[in-house]
């Protein structure tokens, strides 16, 4: 009897902590995109796309490719079972299961439901009783996956990717519990993430290893939140602050040097853009300055030197890595979609950090370019990377034998409506512009917004308040870098025409004036039911240049309107003469 009631209890904590989906630790307060309705006819589009096609089709991928058969086979150990793939392909799964629990959330789908529950209990069954789940070590283990290991943790700071198999299993553990309430995979994932805090760890009793691929930092973080528990920050912060004093010191994986001791983007892209993110959400989380400015540092040089013009990042095929600075080859160009993926996750938590809207005009010009050129209009096939430059060459597939792009696609397109605002105690921050209806909480109190636009093709924008009673607070407009001459937060790119955009804010038909304040058109008032906020960003087409050290871009332009970088297409045609 008493089991049980202190099972309730602990049940009744979890939920009760895990509905306060914003105690982030950040000073700015993200909105849920569970609070925010898309109706938009741009994103809108992708979102549906992504609901009816690519989530469905990564879950077909996933059985036909083998990856559920890995569960099965490790819950069945043998050494006749073959052991095949890539070592993080058990993160397929995990990717595609978080998208659909965030589509869910929104568009409740019984069947998914009861899908993702079969697919919960293979997964269930491949955990070890000690709660270390890695099908590729399990299925046979005496003959365990070249990149694996004779042991545990043996090659995780090399390729056995076993930490990066828990970080989005608990990524997409916690998107299913805050989707339906059920515990069946949070439990799977606190199982094995408790097995990882027991057994890695700078103590002699513990294997101290920093992850060879990161994202675990970011899901821990994000497990101490919902579960209450400081270990699993702590365990983050750990695997974050040994790192460039373990076994392997490498550029390629960033553990060439400690964390705060490291100035510039280097390496792998994806590796480094996710690590940069955990850093930021374990600064928030624990204060820690010293994490703060190390991440301003790195974000200063991939925006100064390192960044496509299209929110690209990640310059060279080897290694899928970062260049040296000014290294921004168009043609061999790599720019993978999950370092797309990366980059907007690290801009929009520095943006948390800071309130500046010049991270978000990161965020933008690379959600409109450099990430969502990694996926179809249909949803139904990809680029894994997205080059500024081709002749042919380069065509959209529906899988890859390497899936990180297509599952990380499936699991980020349905998260883009919790980009749009975010609140800090009586600021309201209007970041994106997509028509949507969204419920916010601003001093505890509820405020309606209504968007309608046309955005990026227009640059008008509306929007509706119905606060509950009368609220005072700052409605905090973004007016992007790109309306106020500025392509990206550095000299790495400017205008080259002599244009100058202009715009207006009107509250209630009435135009306002307003000093722009971090990038942000303050409208402070006591708001009411039926204010309207008209806003009109003139748009026209400029062109573009690059610094002169990008050695590729010289002599050259791009155009681009609004946040929107244009692609240009031509074919090459043979005139044949002949002479009679």
């Amino acid at each position: 009897m008493n089991r049980l009631i202190i099972s309730l209890l602990l049940l009744t904590s979890f939920i009760s902590i895990a509905q306060k989906t914003t105690n982030t630790g950040y000073p700015i307060t993200p909105v849920p995109f569970t609070s925010v309705q898309v109706t938009d006819a741009f994103w809108g589009q992708r979102i549906k796309a992504s609901r009816e096609t690519t989530i469905p089709l990564a879950f077909m991928k996933c059985e036909e490719t083998g990856r559920y058969e890995n569960f099965i086979m490790a819950a069945h150990p043998s050494e006749n079972n073959k052991v095949e793939g890539f070592t993080f392909d058990d993160t397929d799964v995990y990717k595609t299961i978080e998208g659909a629990s965030y589509s869910m959330q929104t568009y409740p789908n019984k069947k998914l439901s009861k899908y993702i529950d079969s697919l919960i209990t293979i997964i269930g069954k491949a955990q070890e009783p000690d709660g270390y789940l890695y099908t590729f070590r399990t299925m046979n283990p005496e003959h365990t996956h070249e990149w694996a290991g004779s042991k545990r943790w043996e090659k995780e700071e090399d390729l056995s990717h076993e930490l990066y198999n828990l970080g989005h299993m608990v990524e997409g553990a916690i998107a299913h519990y805050q989707a339906t309430g059920k515990r069946n995979f949070i439990d799977i994932a606190i199982k094995f993430a408790d097995c990882a805090v027991r057994e890695v760890g700078d103590k002699q009793s513990k294997t101290m290893v920093v992850p060879g691929h990161q994202i675990t930092e970011m899901a821990l973080a994000k497990l101490s939140v919902v579960s209450g528990d400081k270990k699993y920050l702590d365990f983050a912060k750990l695997l974050l602050d040994e790192r460039g004093h373990t076994h392997i010191k490498s550029e390629y994986s960033q553990s060439h040097k400690p964390v705060l001791e490291q100035e510039e983007a280097a390496g792998h892209a994806v590796r480094a853009s996710y690590m940069y993110s955990g850093m930021a959400d374990v600064a928030a989380l624990t204060g820690d300055e010293d994490y703060i400015h190390a991440i301003d540092k790195i974000w200063d040089n991939i925006v100064s030197k390192k960044l496509y013009i299209t929110g690209g990042i990640g310059a060279t095929g080897h290694g899928e890595s970062f260049g040296k600075n000014y290294e921004l080859p168009n043609m061999s160009a790599y720019c993978e979609t999950c370092a797309a993926i990366g980059n907007v996750y690290l801009n929009y938590r520095l943006f948390l950090l800071h309130g500046n809207s010049k991270y978000y005009d990161v965020l933008e010009r690379t959600l409109y370019n450099g990430l969502i050129s990694g996926v179809s209009l249909d949803g139904g096939s990809f680029f894994y990377p997205n080059p500024l430059e081709s002749i042919g060459q380069h065509q959209r597939q529906a899988w890859f034998g390497c899936a990180c792009c297509p599952s990380n696609i499936s699991r980020f397109i349905p998260s883009v409506p919790g980009y749009i605002y975010a609140v800090d105690e009586s600021d309201v921050y209007v970041n994106l512009f997509m028509s949507n209806e969204s419920d916010l909480e601003v001093k505890g109190k509820s405020l309606k917004l209504k968007q309608t636009t046309n955005y990026p093709w227009s640059g008008n924008i509306n929007i509706n308040l119905a606060p509950k009673g009368k609220q005072k607070f700052t409605l905090k407009v973004r007016v992007p870098g790109w309306l106020q001459n500025s392509v990206v937060p550095s000299n790495l790119y400017s205008y080259t025409d002599k244009k100058s955009l202009n715009f207006s804010v009107k509250v209630n038909g009435k135009t306002v004036s307003s000093t722009i304040n971090k990038g942000y058109f303050d409208i402070n008032k006591t708001w009411k039911k039926g204010d309207k906020v008209e806003i009109n960003f003139e748009m026209e087409p400029r062109t573009v240049k690059a610094h002169p050290a990008v050695e590729a871009d010289r002599g050259k332009v791009s155009i681009e309107r609004g946040p929107i970088v244009y692609c240009a297409e031509w074919y090459q045609i043979m005139i044949l003469i002949f002479s009679v």
